[in-house]
């Protein structure tokens, strides 16, 4: 860091994003990115929109909010877009935490929490997982602190049934509960119909997963409108054009694609429950996701040194070097091809290390 640099800021741990390597050619299987392009309706009016690239884009996203909220059954008012989910979770913590409000999240979880609320010297408390990687509901029981759980979860791939967001979000009622939904199109139970009754509970989503829009940059938030008006005076003040005019179109286009959305979600649950099955032919214990990755081990080889072993030929997964994930490794699930590609790599792998 240089001399200048804010103190506030001298402790602070970067989020790690995953490897974007461009030595060679991989298959990549590490950043939780979906295998398909975005939808071609998508691609068709993101091209659309290069023509007003000379304008400010709508900083209501009018049109694509008016889609999302007839999609969700929501209304306007209840519907924010963002660049990126991630901004959006870093808005939260501005929003609805501080030194009397402190936030609470499972110890092992999406990175950027901890990232985000030491950014905004926000306390917060880091919630033990059980034994077998699941959130445990009573935990969060009237806690009184701003809760934020990535339902389903990551890197677990575990999710909460909706009778326990409910509880979770009831027992809290002068806290905003906030559910990242990052992964809820493979598998798991949206809590957007919860929105309704409790007037603490926000959603979170993101167009990079399942609407393979990852480099385009779009999150969304579904809430009450009094916890989106609150959002979106924060929005305002950091950059009120945050969503660009080709990312804009494109999620549009994406939202008008169901048929291609679902169609690729099917498809990424195949693979899963494939690759999955290919894995415990080979000794490996997988914990059961409800996302579009895995966790899964074996005895035969470690975490680290079976994650450089699919390096060296080509193929990217990822390691987490933290004590209770060591001897995991977590696979993005691919095409068919892929993954089928993965399984034979991991086979001869196993084979060498004999």
């Amino acid at each position: 860091m240089s001399r200048f640099f804010s103190k506030k800021y001298e402790k602070l741990v970067p989020y790690v994003p995953g490897e974007q390597p461009q030595d060679r050619s991989y298959i990549k299987l590490n950043t939780n990115e979906s295998p398909f392009q975005a939808s071609p309706k998508a691609q068709a009016r993101a091209q659309e929109a290069m023509g007003r690239l000379q304008l400010y884009s709508d900083p209501y996203c009018t049109l694509l909010t008016k889609k999302a909220a007839d999609l969700y059954g929501v209304s306007t008012d209840e519907v924010l877009f963002t660049n990126g989910s991630d901004e959006l979770l870093n808005f939260v913590i501005m929003a609805f935490c501080d030194g009397d409000t402190p936030a609470a999240f499972p110890d092992i979880t999406y990175g950027f929490y901890t990232v985000f609320a030491d950014l905004n010297a926000v306390p917060y408390r880091q919630i033990p997982l059980q034994a077998d990687f699941s959130v445990n509901a009573a935990d969060y029981i009237g806690c009184n602190k701003t809760v934020i759980i990535a339902n389903p979860n990551a890197p677990t791939g575990l999710a909460l049934p909706i009778s326990d967001v409910e509880a979770i979000v009831k027992s809290n009622p002068n806290n905003v509960v906030v559910i990242d939904e990052a992964y809820v199109d493979f598998g798991g139970e949206t809590a957007v119909p919860l929105i309704k009754k409790y007037d603490n509970l926000l959603i979170v989503q993101t167009f990079s997963k399942s609407r393979s829009m990852a480099g385009a940059r779009l999150g969304m938030a579904i809430g009450s409108p009094q916890l989106i008006a609150d959002l979106r005076a924060i929005q305002f003040s950091t950059n009120p054009f945050n969503v660009n005019a080709m990312t804009m179109a494109a999620g549009l286009g994406a939202l008008e694609d169901e048929a291609y959305f679902k169609r690729n979600c099917a498809k990424i649950i195949e693979n899963r429950e494939w690759t999955t099955l290919q894995l415990s032919k080979l000794g490996f214990t997988t914990i059961p996701s409800q996302t579009n990755f895995i966790l899964t081990k074996t005895s035969a080889i470690g975490g680290k040194a079976l994650y450089l072993a699919l390096k060296s030929k080509g193929i990217l997964i990822r390691h987490f070097d933290k004590p209770r994930l060591r001897d995991y490794i977590r696979v993005t699930i691919g095409t068919a091809e892929e993954m089928g590609a993965f399984i034979a790599a991991v086979q001869q792998i196993l084979e060498e290390n004999v």
